[in-house]
């Protein structure tokens, strides 16, 4: 498989995404410059965290115009797989790629913390190899993480089965305590209709070895590995 790691002016979990994916998981990576005018036959598009163009306006809101950008919106409308984490996750909301936007956390503090994750749906090629139920940690590290959406599209993102990924506490529970930054639903990471567009503000690849405290967050690339060896294999 072959992943692309977008890279912005601001970017700064673009080069543990890529070290994860190269040197973790053995997989075939490269970098994408945000000015790039091609995505070098990429199976799949990952926008990193951090701060893209200092996250001035709003977070994510310059990076949309990134000339790079148009073509991974081809990309996801033809089908492409595309991941955004934590500013990437912002990017694709400012982009309308997914619905809903980003505010303040609720106590309007910059939160870097592990939490705990329930994983919702299993039927996405970014949570296939995860159980229903299961209970991921992984660390967060945001100052806008806190998700909105109007009633409509909440009500459209629960009954489509579009929340992958919902904030709770060690036991499985969706309580206001384990909700740290607000977010409505309790939401940590949701889908598109297709399912193949997905925004978390967690950080997999912060929890992707042993060494860092946790490897829950490799089951997301691994997850996406299993289905594109599944569709190429059927291919």
């Amino acid at each position: 498989m072959r992943f692309g790691v977008v890279v912005f002016p601001g970017s700064n979990c673009d080069q543990d995404t890529f070290f994860v994916l190269r040197d973790v998981l053995a997989q075939e990576t490269t970098y994408l410059w945000h000015k790039d005018k091609d995505l070098k036959d990429v199976d799949c598009v990952i926008l990193p965290g951090g701060f893209s163009y200092g996250d001035y306006l709003r977070s994510g809101a310059i990076a949309k115009f990134s000339p790079l950008m148009p073509l991974v919106r081809e990309f996801a409308r033809k089908g492409g797989l595309v991941l955004g984490i934590c500013n990437g996750f912002q990017v694709l909301l400012e982009m309308g790629l997914l619905p809903g936007a980003m505010i303040r956390n609720k106590n309007l503090k910059f939160l870097c913390q592990y939490v705990h994750l329930r994983v919702e749906n299993t039927a996405t090629p970014f949570t296939c190899r995860a159980k229903k139920d299961r209970i991921l940690r992984i660390p967060i590290a945001h100052f806008d993480g806190n998700y909105y959406a109007s009633p409509r599209d909440l009500r459209g993102l629960e009954k489509r089965g579009q929340i992958a990924f919902r904030y709770v506490d060690e036991c499985g529970r969706a309580t206001e305590e384990a909700n740290v930054n607000g977010s409505l639903h309790n939401i940590a990471g949701i889908i598109n209709r297709n399912g193949n567009v997905l925004g978390m503000m967690p950080h997999p690849e912060r929890a992707s070895e042993a060494i860092l405290g946790s490897e829950d967050g490799r089951v997301i690339f691994e997850s996406v590995i299993s289905y594109l060896s599944r569709s190429r294999g059927k291919g």
